[in-house]
């Protein structure tokens, strides 16, 4: 019975492991009578049938890594992802730096706006056999003497006429006074009398004219200390801007040295370019439209043609705002019909600048384009102010230049030198 039992269990046990275990079992002699051995010492493994490796339940597939799974659209769109986090990170950091450092950049900005200007003339002088150090001396000193001349100018105009200039607006206020109380809005003496009262207490509070004088103070601080940087990095940006630029491209890669080297150039001309330009179209419109005050008898024509001409270094925003100012004036001191002729003068004399004399003068090298002009203007007053909006867009037009510069050299094909044997 012991044989027979244990024939049947191996049986047993080989149809619950597969189909192989039992053909192995099967190939095995059943064992004949006599007793059966058992563990006893010293046995070891014995002929006892070892148990079979464990194997993973029935239906169960090993699952693929994680990344393999992901739609290739996800994983692209996770990898920019963190790329464009990365880089609004640096561009937050120098934000705040260049927020931290506001009147140092635009001081160098500037700077560089007025080596621009003046570098053409230092570079005539040289050719002329002046050497470098007195060329730059005598450039610096006359473009800042005239600078100077027109600052002066201008607010000696303004206080000379700021006499009749009152009076014509207080004409103006009872003018306009006058009409209100006969026009169809129903206003009466008591509104205007509490409208004046309240303007007179708010520009008389104590506290807003000492908050209105540290502000002031701190202005006129920082308008001197940018003054004198300005001064400074234009002297030496003048007499030694090759030298900078040279130490400059040490600091660049190697490998991304040539292409630099290459955009430098470029990006100068642009920069030349743009100051030259807008400075020929400052310059015109503030001459015709001056002249056009002037011959409408609007007072104040000589300081509202300055106005304009250092306005017009803001695109889109300087025109507007120089523009309504001679308006204004023209409205308060003279009447609606003279405001009227001068804002035809300003539209016109603004149409032909921006149809004839940028297309023409700046030319197609610093052409931005509108949507880049509003975006950089806005942006560059909104973090610097005026001074912001007026370096917003050169910096564009740069910045433009050298992105094509760098598309250009990297899609430039390197040829091979033709060989000079025979033809095979």
């Amino acid at each position: 019975m012991a044989p027979a039992l244990a024939a049947t269990r191996a049986r047993l046990r080989a149809a619950s492991e597969g189909p192989e275990a039992e053909a192995d079992t099967d190939s095995v002699p059943a064992p004949g009578p006599g007793p059966v051995p058992g563990p006893g010492p010293g046995s070891g493994s014995g002929n006892a049938p070892t148990p079979p490796a464990s194997t993973p339940a029935h239906g169960s597939i090993p699952r693929p890594p994680p990344v393999d799974v992901l739609p290739w659209g996800l994983r692209v769109a996770a990898e920019a992802g963190w790329r464009l986090l990365v880089i609004a990170g640096g561009l937050w950091l120098l934000f705040h730096v260049f927020s931290a450092l506001r009147i140092v950049v635009l001081a160098f900005a500037v700077a560089l706006l007025v080596t621009a200007l003046l570098q053409p003339t230092v570079a005539r002088l040289q050719r002329h056999g002046l050497p470098r150090g007195p060329a730059t001396a005598l450039t610096s000193i006359c473009g800042f003497v005239l600078l100077g001349l027109a600052g002066w100018f201008v607010v000696w105009q303004v206080m000379d006429n700021a006499g009749v200039l009152t009076d014509r607006v207080r004409e103006g206020v009872e003018e306009l006074e006058q009409w209100l109380l006969r026009s169809p809005l129903h206003v009466t003496q008591k509104q205007i009398n509490s409208v004046a009262d309240a303007l007179s207490d708010g520009l008389a509070s104590g506290s807003g004219i000492a908050a209105q004088g540290l502000r002031g103070v701190t202005v006129l601080l920082e308008i001197l200390t940018g003054a004198l940087l300005v001064v400074f990095c234009t002297l030496f940006l003048l007499y030694d801007g090759a030298r900078i630029w040279r130490w400059t491209l040490k600091v660049v890669p190697a490998t991304a040295r040539p292409a630099v080297a290459a955009c430098g150039p470029a990006a100068w001309r642009t920069l030349t370019s743009y100051v030259r330009g807008s400075v020929v179209v400052a310059l015109v419109d503030a001459v015709f439209i001056g002249l056009g005050v002037y011959f409408l008898g609007v007072p104040l024509a000589v300081p509202l043609a300055v106005f304009i001409f250092l306005f017009s270094f803001i695109p889109l925003v300087g025109a507007v705002v120089s523009g309504a100012l001679a308006v204004l004036v023209a409205l308060v001191t003279e009447g609606l019909f003279a405001a009227a002729m001068v804002l035809m003068v300003v539209l016109v004399v603004q149409q032909i600048e921006g149809h004839v004399l940028q297309p023409f003068i700046l030319g197609r090298a610093v052409r931005v384009h509108p949507l880049g002009v509003v975006l950089a203007v806005t942006t560059g007053g909104t973090v610097a102010g005026i001074g912001g909006a007026v370096v917003a867009v050169p910096l564009v037009a740069v910045l433009n230049t050298v992105i094509t510069q760098l598309h250009r050299t990297a899609t430039t094909p390197t040829t091979a030198p033709a060989p000079t044997g025979p033809a095979p």
